[in-house]
Parts: structure tokens; sequence; C-alpha cells
């Protein structure tokens, strides 16, 4: 994905920070007239998130929501702490029952979600209040209740098998 930026050096310093994404190349473009930084978790990927410091400042974000995904619950309570050490707002929790999610905007006012997926699915849209200050296994059991009281319940596996084939 890539995101237009007021400050690059700012969005730079907040993903490498919160994700652990690394910078693989800064520099100026030669037919995109542009600052431009490349930023990737994956040493044999150049680039996930690529930025340009081509929006205005007072110009409002035209990003709907970036997305990132982790692999348990403390990963999102790591993430949540990062993002608000570094100047991150309007943080709020999620439980969409395939997804334990949290949100908040960066410091250029992007909406960034950190998600966990789940074993279930239910249609979405579909949130429940979150607090991730609960235990695991209250979240779990939360979560399990919540799904499967959801008429659209049914195995991640199955839901997949159906879609994708």
């Amino acid at each position: 994905m890539g995101i237009a930026c007021i400050d690059i050096d700012t969005m730079i310093d907040f993903y490498t920070s919160v994700f652990n994404l690394v910078l693989t190349d800064k520099g100026p473009g030669n037919t995109f007239p542009y600052m431009l930084a490349f930023l990737s978790a994956n040493p044999s990927q150049h680039h996930q998130l690529a930025m340009a410091q081509s929006r205005p400042a007072g110009t409002p974000s035209t990003v709907m929501q970036l997305s990132f995904k982790v692999d348990t619950l403390d990963d999102l309570r790591e993430a949540r702490r990062r993002a608000l050490d570094k100047g991150a707002t309007k943080m709020r929790g999620l439980n969409h029952g395939n997804a334990i999610s949290i949100y908040f905007m960066d410091p250029e006012d992007n909406t960034v979600e950190v998600y966990l997926d789940t074993p279930w699915y239910v249609a979405q849209p579909h949130g429940d209040p979150l607090d991730l200050d609960h235990a695991d296994a209250d979240i779990w059991r939360e979560t399990e209740a919540i799904v499967r009281a959801d008429p659209t319940f049914k195995p991640v596996d199955q839901w997949s098998r159906e879609v994708f084939g």
C-alpha cells in the first residue's frame, strides 16, 4: 500500500517504531517529484508500505484504513502500547468475532487497524466492545460466546471452503 504524507520523517519514525518495519529506501522520485520512503517487514520484499511526502498540510486523510495482522493478544497489546507511546490517538478496541482489533489514528490522522484472526466466522460488519486489559482466557471465552450466538456463525475453515472452494 502507499500513502501520501505531510511529514515523511514523522511517519517513518511512527511505522518503524510501532510495527518494526525497516526503512529499505528513501529519496526523491525522478518521475514522481516527491520524497519517497519504502518500508518492509520481510527481508525478501523491498516494501509493503510506500510513502510519498505529497499531501499538503491541512488536508484530510483519504486513507480508509491501514491494517496490520498480529499473531497473539500480547502482540495486539504491544502494538497498542507502542502506538500510544508514539502519539497515536482515538485508540479503541473492537471484537469483530472473526478478528479481534484495535483502531487508532496515526500522527497524520490515518486510521490504522491492528488485528488478530480468530478461528470463527460471522458476517461482517460486526463489532462489539473489546477490553484488552481482560485476561486472554476471558477475551477468548467472550468472543466464542459472541460468535456462537450469531446466526451467521461457522468455523473459519468452513467459511473459507465455501468462499474459495
